[in-house]
């Protein structure tokens, strides 16, 4: 699989879980034309990268701006919106337990 290949959604996002275990997710996000703003809050801590295209999310009300290669840190069970994304962004998102990988 290339990590670049996949269908841009007319609208919201698509979630391509790459690999899981009990202790960690490796998903690819597509985003396409999204409501904004919109709410996200994960029971694992998560690690995102944007891979391609721009967006903004406000976590702990702080904005963060987004641009290819940037990357963000959002803790378990910490609320953060999604504000603005360019459709066709691409991001790689980990989602893992700390206390299970050790």
């Amino acid at each position: 699989m290339n990590i670049y290949d996949g269908e841009v959604p007319r609208e919201d996002e698509v979630f391509t879980t790459l690999h899981k275990t009990d202790a960690i997710e490796i998903v690819r996000i597509i985003s396409g034309e999204v409501a904004t703003p919109k709410e996200f809050i994960d029971t694992k801590d998560e690690w995102v990268v944007l891979l391609k295209g721009k967006a903004k999310l406000q976590m702990d009300e702080r904005i963060y701006e987004l641009e290819a290669g940037d990357t963000l840190f959002i803790p378990a069970n910490t609320s953060h919106f999604l504000l603005s994304v360019t459709p066709g962004s691409l991001w790689l998102a980990v989602h893992y337990d700390p206390k299970r990988c050790g």
